[in-house]
């Protein structure tokens, strides 16, 4: 935690079982911080003491989400089993009244409304309206309301379909007219959540979006993808009201001439790589060093080129690149990034006509298929130890250089079958499971 005025460091939190941290949110009222872990918990902190209030326990997968109703009064958490848990942070703090799966193979965001009912009045008397999406593809609308301290009747208000893969991220407008969705189909959607019709959909993201947010005033909506651009879309052209934003579906919907990459100057859509860059028509054997090193910026290590041109890498020579060449010879260290340059290599040469669609294949690649170490997908897919999912033999690697961490892989304890299920199960819906082997090593006690 740090001050806003000079940015020094004001706390360090930790979860009293140390899991990596997926999600943090503060109160509306600033008075508590939740995260949620791959511990399958959540910590609630004081923020004045940043003092743990409250260690939430009841999910069985990794927490990827939280929101907090506007009131301050309950807070909702999701994770990769697809369940809901609402919990309550006033009277019984702490208490969960709601355990409910809402969407298959995961839930990745979740947000509150300010408003509730279909005419659109502010929530009140504990009534409330809660957006989730996930790992099914669906946006989904839902009626909270609270039966006093006790008890909390939680039903199904819309099914927003329409995206055409998983979606990663959702949010409501300041004003409440408005729901925002951002999915692997790499479009941002438009809904307005009062009746539960599509609005807008915005496209030029050239990968999958991974989370969008609205502007204070509701005017703009921003976008962030993996194509490492954030995109600014403005809603609302002539008028400063809400209605401009729900009722219009034409014009007052456009791309503004603002991305995350300071060349860009244009809304237009960013072209495809073969007409961006005719010498991706050639015969990769026909290109030149400086052709190569172009290639090798666009697939984001720019920082390589120089080993490249020291070395007189042209077109010939990277069809002949191995690991040991790039890791003794160009110098390049780092197992994953070895790899990822051969991985996008070989699809060059699969593709008669290399260009963005021989990038297709990562388009779809949720992060649990990847590797932590490699960042590449998992052909051997193992678990270790500490409960995470390797490559074998990324992690076999890694072992064997720091040894002194052997010892504590070898006394392995099986990981929960809830989590085994849940990716098992993506791995069977996603579209690079055709990549990936059907059999999951539960534990391993020892490396070869």
């Amino acid at each position: 935690m740090c001050r806003r005025q000079n940015c020094r460091k004001r706390a360090v939190l930790e979860h009293p079982n140390r899991g990596g941290i997926r999600v943090c949110k503060f109160s509306p009222n600033s008075l508590f911080l939740v995260s949620g872990s791959d511990d399958e918990t959540l910590c609630v902190w004081d923020v004045l003491s940043w003092r743990l209030l409250r260690n939430l326990k009841g999910h069985e997968a990794f927490v990827v989400t939280c929101a907090f109703s506007p009131d301050s009064q309950w807070m909702a958490s999701g994770s990769n089993s697809g369940e809901i848990h609402i919990w309550d942070m006033s009277l019984n703090f702490g208490n969960c009244l709601v355990k409910e799966e809402v969407h298959d193979l995961g839930v990745a965001a979740c947000d509150f409304s300010i408003l509730y009912g279909y005419d659109g009045e502010p929530y009140e008397n504990g009534k409330y309206l809660m957006a989730t999406c996930g790992q099914d593809n669906l946006v989904k609308l839902w009626n909270v309301l609270c039966n006093g301290v006790l008890s909390i009747t939680f039903t199904n208000r819309y099914v927003l379909s329409g995206h055409t893969a998983p979606v990663l991220s959702c949010c409501f407008s300041p004003h409440g007219k408005l729901l925002a969705s951002g999915s692997f189909d790499k479009t941002v959607r438009l809904w307005n959540p009062l009746n539960g019709t599509a609005v807008k959909i915005f496209e030029g993201h050239t990968r999958y979006v991974t989370c969008c947010a609205f502007s204070h005033d509701a005017v703009f909506l921003a976008s962030g993808s993996n194509d490492k651009t954030v995109k600014i879309w403005q809603i609302e052209n002539d008028s400063q009201s809400e209605e401009a934003g729900v009722s219009s579906t034409s014009e007052s919907f456009n791309q503004c001439p603002v991305t995350s990459t300071p060349s860009s100057t244009s809304s237009a859509p960013m072209q495809s790589i073969s007409s961006s860059m005719p010498h991706w028509q050639k015969p990769i054997n026909r290109w030149t060093v400086d052709e190569v090193c172009c290639w090798l910026g666009h697939i984001g290590y720019s920082n390589y080129e120089d080993n490249f041109r020291q070395n007189v890498i042209d077109g010939s020579e990277l069809l002949s690149l191995t690991q040991e060449s790039l890791e003794k010879s160009l110098r390049i260290m780092a197992y994953g990034i070895r790899n990822k340059i051969i991985r996008a290599r070989d699809f060059l040469m699969e593709d008669a006509t290399p260009g963005i669609s021989s990038q297709a294949d990562f388009d779809y690649t949720p992060d649990e298929y990847l590797c932590p170490i490699s960042r590449e997908i998992m052909q051997d897919p193992v678990i270790a130890a500490d409960g995470y999912t390797y490559e074998r033999a990324a992690i076999e690697s890694w072992i064997k250089t720091a040894p002194d961490t052997e010892s504590n892989c070898q006394n392995a304890d099986t990981t929960s079958y809830h989590k085994l299920k849940t990716l098992e199960s993506c791995l069977k819906r996603n579209r690079t499971a055709n990549v990936m082997r059907k059999h999951i090593v539960k534990i391993w006690n020892s490396f070869i």
